[in-house]
């Protein structure tokens, strides 16, 4: 467990600092959101058939798997006079992540989509992982649920500009929205190029305008970057599934069920839309390309959402408690996915996505400030690149079983994806009940005694 008194050494930061230190996920989150909503219709447009979508995915959690332990290790052990602990890491990964945004949509085949996916993400999550660290490292615990709630609000605002990106230049710039067979439309590669500037752009403004503090021991920290070897450290990264705290324990299994239904909306959203509701499989026509840009809309729709809902969840936690307050946005999110399943309309898509938001929102604050209390200050970085594995490894496993799925008991509607995840979700809400939040344990004992 982290020190308090070293957590309460840490003076509060204003408004426009926690701004500053989370501007970065804005670009961040461009990317993302770029990946989640034109990746599935990339690879469709080069060929690919809709039970292969899981497995071409594939690229996005086994890249975090990899990635985001090692950065979480390393960046705990980095300090560079002037560059800090984390900013180093998000430099790094902003460069490399807008050549892959510039490269990605200019596949001229499926095979190097799918590689290019690979090292896209990759580099998306060298920027990511030392940004939730960040957040333990600088602020005290009284902040931190302010701080995560403002990345959630980044990644939202983010999201909504970059997920709508293909619809405003089609409908009102004129950019074309259709392509030869096999080619992907203008529309779509204008919006990467933008989300490239983006990126780089947001992630600069964090490292030029944050500031960090040194470890508590430096020289032991010199000591022990010279005498570690590159494979230890590797090792040591994935033996931390081992050493959790109990309370990671229980959140891995929330994060578990979210992330499983997460990974089943972004891969299947597209294909479910443009077939239940548009009534088509043609990539090429005009009509499964509206409905891709509309997928589109629906996402920033939940961004957006989940932008608005940052703010109004450190408030619920207050009267319901974090894990109270989870358990009821989980909730929204489930419902939101399996009512896609009765919708005919477009525009009434809008509305299942404002429950997606706000599970979306809560998704990306709430087990974090939870978990930042409970770890170790000198270890944030490599305990959140662990608790990251709780993302990916239910990533991987929705890759290897919903394309099985829904060949086999669904007929390959796509639709049916987005109702197990909204049952997983589910799940997800009602084992966030089981969680042991110790800062709330602390704040009842406190009442209680008064």
């Amino acid at each position: 467990m982290e020190d308090i008194s070293i957590a309460s050494k840490k003076p509060k930061l204003s408004f426009w600092e926690i701004w500053n230190m989370s501007f970065g996920f804005l670009g961040i989150q461009f990317g993302f959101a770029l990946q989640n909503a034109n990746v599935s219709r990339i690879f469709e447009t080069l060929g690919a058939s809709k039970d292969s979508l899981p497995i071409l995915w594939l690229a996005a959690p086994v890249t975090g798997l990899i990635v985001q332990p090692i950065i979480g290790y390393y960046s705990d052990k980095t300090w560079i006079p002037k560059w800090g602990r984390r900013r180093p890491f998000f430099a790094i990964g902003a460069i490399l992540a807008t050549i892959a945004l510039f490269i990605m949509p200019n596949s001229p085949a499926l095979w190097v989509a799918a590689g290019m996916l690979w090292v896209m993400d990759g580099s998306i999550n060298i920027s990511m992982e030392p940004f939730r660290a960040f957040v333990g490292d600088v602020l005290p615990n009284e902040q931190r649920t302010k701080g995560f709630a403002m990345q959630a609000f980044f990644i939202g605002i983010g999201a909504v500009v970059a997920s709508v990106l293909p619809y405003v230049l089609t409908n009102w710039l004129g950019v074309s929205n259709t392509a030869a067979s096999g080619e992907i439309p203008d529309s779509v590669k204008w919006s990467f190029y933008i989300g490239g500037i983006a990126f780089s752009s947001a992630v600069m403004w964090t490292v030029f305008n944050s500031k960090e503090y040194p470890p508590e021991d430096l020289e032991k920290l010199k000591a022990e970057n010279s005498e570690r070897k590159i494979f230890s450290g590797l090792a040591e990264s994935f033996i931390g599934i081992f050493k959790m705290p109990k309370t990671m324990m229980q959140l891995a299994f929330v994060q578990f069920f979210s992330w499983f239904a997460l990974f089943a909306m972004w891969i299947y959203t597209t294909p479910a839309v443009t077939e239940h509701v548009y009534g088509t499989t043609d990539t090429e026509s005009a009509l499964y390309n509206e409905g891709a840009n509309w997928v589109g809309i629906m996402f920033g729709v939940y961004n957006g959402i989940a932008a608005l809902a940052a703010f109004g969840l450190p408030i619920l936690a207050k009267y319901f408690g974090r894990k109270g307050t989870h358990m009821i946005a989980l909730l929204c999110g489930g419902a939101g996915l399996i009512s896609i399943f009765y919708i005919n309309d477009p525009n009434t898509l809008v509305i299942s996505m404002i429950g997606v938001g706000i599970a979306w929102a809560s998704i990306l604050s709430l087990p974090y400030a939870m978990l930042s209390s409970v770890l170790p200050a000198d270890k944030m970085g490599y305990y959140m690149g662990v608790f990251n594995f709780f993302i990916v490894i239910p990533q991987i496993v929705a890759a290897g079983i919903l394309g099985y799925i829904l060949r086999n008991f669904f007929h390959n509607d796509a639709v049916y994806a987005l109702i197990v995840g909204g049952i997983s979700m589910a799940i997800a809400a009602f084992l966030s009940l089981l969680v042991r939040d110790i800062d709330e344990e602390k704040r009842n004992k406190a009442k209680s005694n008064n």
